[in-house]
């Protein structure tokens, strides 16, 4: 089931899509131990990049042995996107993924994200100057289109190709759907007969029969799971079929631990509490303590905590 993005093997048509505040060094070590063909970090701004941005180095934080993984970046500005993607931070990851698909306000008012569907030139030029600039795999993200009047998904993806993309993951909703809604599968199978480069299909894919059901509509050479991967990194053994061993306790320590190797105990606390709540989501009856164990402040005894309750 191995797949190419260029010259990077992919073990699994299955990869884990750069979320904000979740792909963390940690949490997408585990996704790759669980079968992910390929993982991404969160997006990263090109602008900080090139301002040396400290909390943006940190998000790059990354072990080397993990391959194949995959860095986002952002922006609008052709020349310092080519900047960012020749920056020494991004030379240990395998290939170079561009955001074009965020719908998050503070992004596309900036003109960054999805905001550039309603710009295909400087899209291209974008691609372009990324692709010129490196001589790894660069990939694209993106929606169908801004809204349901402007489903440009097959046009973006040829501009996308002809521009130099090695590969492209498309969301099958709508920057002004945000994440509700019905995602559409007809629109990424259209996109899939446009193009000749691997296309990944996004949206809703949670169970082994949303993976299978997926790739049956949309024809798409794998999928990029986001949401339904949160607290449950080992959903890639699941939609593989692969056997696994799974120790929810110990999957949170080692979150919490590998995080604690490189930022402070208290930001790592107040960072999990989104982490904790995805494992902990749907496991227990009992809201209140659960409640509880968000509010805490020491690692110590958030792990004392979930060792009575959780197996």
């Amino acid at each position: 089931m191995s797949i190419f993005i260029k010259n990077v093997e992919l073990k699994s048509n299955l990869i884990l899509a750069p979320m904000a505040g979740y792909t963390d060094i940690a949490f997408r070590h585990m996704c790759l131990e669980y079968g992910a063909g390929l993982v991404c970090t969160e997006m990263v701004s090109s602008k900080a990049l090139h301002y040396k941005n400290k909390k943006t180095e940190e998000l790059l934080a990354s072990f080397e042995s993990d391959k194949p993984t995959a860095v986002q970046i952002f922006g609008h500005e052709p020349d310092i996107m080519a900047e960012a993607v020749q920056n020494p931070l991004l030379s240990k990851f395998d290939v170079i993924d561009i955001n074009m698909g965020c719908p998050a306000r503070k992004i596309i008012s900036n003109g960054d994200g999805s905001a550039l569907l309603n710009d295909i030139e400087l899209a291209r030029q974008i691609i372009e100057a990324c692709v010129k600039a490196t001589n790894k795999p660069v990939t694209v993200k993106f929606r169908i289109g801004y809204s349901d009047d402007k489903i440009i998904a097959a046009k973006f993806a040829k501009m996308c190709e002809e521009a130099g993309a090695a590969a492209i993951t498309v969301h099958g909703r709508t920057t002004s759907q945000g994440y509700a809604g019905k995602v559409d599968y007809e629109t990424i199978r259209l996109v899939k007969e446009t193009v000749s480069i691997p296309v990944f299909a996004n949206g809703d894919c949670r169970t082994k029969e949303d993976y299978e059901n997926i790739l049956k509509l949309t024809g798409a050479d794998g999928i990029a799971v986001g949401r339904g991967a949160v607290g449950k990194p080992e959903v890639f053994s699941q939609m593989l079929g692969l056997e696994y061993s799974e120790n929810k306790l110990e999957q949170i320590r080692f979150h919490y631990e590998t995080l604690m190797e490189f930022f402070p105990e208290k930001y790592v606390v107040k960072y999990m509490r989104s982490h904790l709540a995805g494992y902990l989501s749907g496991r227990y009856k009992n809201t209140t303590a659960l409640v509880s164990v968000l509010k805490m402040e020491k690692y110590s005894e958030i792990i004392e905590f979930l060792a009575k309750i959780v197996v």
